[in-house]
């Protein structure tokens, strides 16, 4: 491992802690929903659309690569109980400038998350409360950002309910598809039909399933939350190991078996980027009120993903605070241990980028939304080498518990290449892979100025 990286470890609030802990309840609601999205209820429209019934694929590949990171991250945590987060991993395996551009980067990707879903929420709530979208996105924030305030038991509380109105759907929506795939409900669907028609199963070749990989990964985005929330937890390492590792039934539960459903009972040339595939799937079997159905659903992702999107952010910028890599106040906590100040300045540039939308939505907005695009394969790339060069440290550590480990490790980063490669091919995807490569640059030159600063900062003290 890199001998030039230190961690110092997080100083975990004790059980009697004012401000309470998240307890068994809430990591295990937290990890099913984390993985629940309006990127699943409305952006697999696109995915759809992109690649037809090839999706499946994108979608079998996209969650190995998400389980085989997960399993990867887990077993470095539970190896080094004391290394905190997936970023001071990256530190310890690749030096502190890694560290440093991965946290950034990694903090960027929810804070552009945090406006865009604001904006999202705020179209949404429009309907129901006819006020300005730049009252109604500012507002959510707000809301989302007291919550996280208050204590990180309250924010679990919260999330338990969100996520399991998530879950709930998704579950009915399931049972009531089976229903009708099995003709004991709606009309019958020409299931050989849906999934040949159009252009067969690969109606856009198989460079489609590659290029739809990103827009996949994105939905995705929040597998690791569980694991962030989990460290601060009653039982942190029981709880990690089994996030870790179920997030491979979460994945297929719910994405494989809602797309695949999908695909059997609707055409997929009549599923359109940007309007839910779900309430197309309700409207064919004959569900009243699927459209209000579905908003609720959606709304209440959003605010999910609002509140998991804030509470990230503001736990990344503290670690990276208490490693001298963002101002020292971003790590202080509040008597309810909450880092106040980090969730604060996380939901100020959250609402800075919601503006970016309403006001610059096709320069400044789009060049972030840009910049973000691709940066969560790159930081998975950096988790698995960091796997590979924990597990060559202390090959004999119990935590190392995944089969083929080494093969997986080359295997899972040449993936991760091909994937960027076919991003750099695609005409359309490449200016999101110039501009998340552009984000890596500016961090990186923004370590190699400040670094210099922040070690001398610690030697004077």
């Amino acid at each position: 491992m890199s001998n030039n990286a230190t961690i110092q470890p997080s100083a975990a609030p004790s059980s009697s802690d004012e401000g309470g802990k998240l307890n068994d309840r809430h990591i295990a609601m937290i990890a099913l929903g984390g993985v629940v999205g309006a990127g699943l209820f409305i952006g697999s429209s696109a995915a759809i659309a992109a690649a037809g019934p090839a999706i499946l694929l994108t979608y079998i590949a996209t969650g190995l690569l998400v389980v085989i990171v997960m399993r990867m991250l887990g077993e470095m945590l539970l190896a080094r109980p004391g290394i905190g987060t997936f970023v001071d991993c990256i530190r310890v395996a690749h030096g502190n400038g890694a560290g440093f551009v991965s946290g950034w980067l990694y903090w960027m990707f929810w804070v552009v998350t945090i406006g865009t879903e604001a904006i999202g929420g705020a179209i949404l709530l429009q309907e129901w409360l006819p006020l300005p979208i730049w009252i109604l996105a500012p507002a959510l924030i707000v809301a989302v950002n007291l919550i996280n305030l208050a204590a990180v038991d309250l924010f679990g509380e919260c999330e338990f309910w969100l996520s399991l109105i998530k879950v709930a759907a998704l579950v009915a929506f399931c049972a009531v598809s089976l229903l009708s795939l099995i003709h004991f409900i709606g009309p019958h669907a020409d299931i050989a039909a849906n999934l040949t028609s159009g252009g067969g199963p690969l109606p856009h070749g198989f460079g489609a399933v590659l290029a739809a990989v990103p827009t996949v990964l994105f939905s995705m985005m929040g597998s690791e939350s569980a694991t962030v929330a989990a460290a601060e937890s009653e039982n942190a390492q029981s709880n990690l190991a089994r996030v870790t590792r179920t997030i491979g039934a979460r994945i297929t539960l719910f994405y494989l078996l809602s797309a695949a459903l999908i695909l059997c009972l609707v055409p997929w040339t009549s599923i359109h980027p940007g309007y839910s595939p779900f309430v197309t799937v309700m409207h064919s079997i004959g569900i009243p009120g699927a459209t209000l159905i579905m908003q609720i659903v959606v709304f209440s992702a959003i605010l999910s993903c609002l509140n998991s999107s804030i509470y990230i952010t503001s736990r990344t910028v503290r670690g990276l605070a208490e490693q001298g890599d963002a101002p020292n106040s971003f790590a202080v906590l509040s008597s309810r241990q909450v880092p106040q100040r980090a969730v604060t300045f996380s939901s100020l540039i959250g609402l800075v980028v919601a503006f970016c939308s309403i006001l610059s939505p096709g320069l400044i907005f789009a060049f972030l939304l840009g910049s973000t695009g691709a940066v969560i394969l790159l930081i998975y790339g950096l988790l698995v080498s960091s796997h590979r060069i924990f597990r060559k440290a202390d090959p004999t550590n119990p935590a190392f518990t995944l089969p083929f480990g080494s093969a997986l490790n080359i295997g899972t980063i040449t993936g991760v290449g091909i994937v960027i490669a076919t991003m750099f091919a695609e005409p359309t995807q490449r200016s999101t892979i110039l501009a998340s490569l552009l984000s890596v640059a500016a961090f990186s030159a923004l370590y190699v100025i400040r670094r210099p600063k922040s070690i001398a900062s610690k030697r004077t003290t």
